[in-house]
């Protein structure tokens, strides 16, 4: 890996991927492998942040993993790897742990929310589940991070964190070699597409959720071209026609959504949609979006389907990606080390 522009980003193994991370972030990865040195982790330390039943993590990792390869992601010239076979992810939060202020962690807003009201019988991790997101992106000094934009704000305090490491540890990162005193780079986030935030099917105002009770309310990576189908077809919309103009979707978020994915799976501004299909009706506008959705998303859900029946090869696939991935953590955690004072093996 010799580019000098690094991507570093990951996925929760949570169980049932959709639309939303396909068109929020994995299209995203894909991409990207044409213009920087990717590393795609299937990020399963993150994931018992909550409690997760164990059976079920093994695969959902595994499925995360045939999802990023299915809708293109290139494992051998990219690395793909699961992040608890990296223990300097683990290492580098503990050192983050120890640099982050509680305060700065007391402002993270998705603890709030996902503690809720009972917040003294949330995990510590999930507390502290930004500092090893830190580590994550740091470990490899990734330049830059494709996040949705419930993660921007976590970015921002990887930011922060690796600024306090630069100043705390300035003159010991210089005698390294550093003559900058600038150990860790600043990431950038990278937040692209028409649909970096996808909406529920049922409520165009809610974000498109694999914990919605209702599974007609998103479209499943390994759903089938019928199931593609029903969910477009019974999708809520409003029964006007659809707008011309952009700025007629400000009060109809149920057709702004339908619009937007559209646009993503197309590869089109909703501008260019909306003078395809403005002034017609949504059933002819839905038939249109099935037969894109379909085209789209059907293969992927095969190849996901094919390769979740194969789990050894998915199994070598995240072998190979972590030993790629060790060495160069393996390298930062070593160099931190020597940085903070730890005594090591050499």
């Amino acid at each position: 890996m010799t580019a000098k522009e690094l991507v570093f980003s990951g996925v929760q193994p949570t169980g049932n991927l959709h639309l939303g991370n396909y068109l929020g972030a994995i299209v995203n990865f894909v991409k990207l492998q044409d213009t920087h040195d990717c590393i795609y982790c299937v990020v399963d330390l993150h994931a018992i942040t909550m409690w997760q039943d164990p059976a079920e993590l093994t695969k959902a990792t595994r499925e995360v993993a045939a999802a990023f390869i299915a809708a293109g992601i290139d494992p051998r010239t990219h690395i793909v790897f699961n992040q608890s076979q990296v223990s300097a992810h683990a290492e580098l939060a503990w050192v983050f742990n120890c640099v982050a202020r509680l305060g700065w962690l007391n402002r993270m807003t998705q603890f709030k929310e996902k503690a809720g009201k009972d917040r003294e019988n949330a995990s510590v991790g999930l507390y502290a589940y930004p500092s090893l997101m830190a580590a994550d992106i740091l470990v490899y000094r990734a330049t830059h991070v494709p996040v949705g934009e419930d993660q921007k704000q976590h970015l921002e305090l990887t930011r922060d964190i690796a600024q306090k490491f630069n100043n705390d540890f300035g003159d010991q990162i210089r005698a390294q070699g550093v003559d900058s005193g600038l150990f860790f780079p600043m990431p950038e986030p990278l937040i692209t597409g028409p649909a970096t935030r996808v909406m529920s099917l049922r409520d165009g105002t809610k974000k498109m959720s694999k914990s919605d009770p209702s599974d007609y309310s998103r479209i499943n990576l390994s759903d089938d071209a019928d199931a593609i189908a029903q969910k477009v077809r019974k999708a809520k919309t409003d029964p006007e026609p659809l707008p011309s103009e952009e700025k007629g979707l400000e009060t109809r978020p149920e057709a702004d959504n339908l619009v937007g994915i559209y646009a993503a799976l197309s590869g089109r501004a909703k501008a260019d949609v909306l003078r395809e299909f403005g002034g017609g009706q949504f059933s002819n506008f839905k038939s249109s979006l099935v037969d894109l959705a379909v085209d789209k998303l059907g293969p992927i859900g095969a190849e996901m389907k094919r390769l979740t029946a194969d789990p050894g090869y998915v199994d070598g696939v995240l072998s190979d990606g972590a030993a790629r991935a060790r060495v160069l953590a393996d390298a930062t955690v070593n160099a931190v080390k020597d940085i903070v004072g730890f005594v090591r093996a050499k």
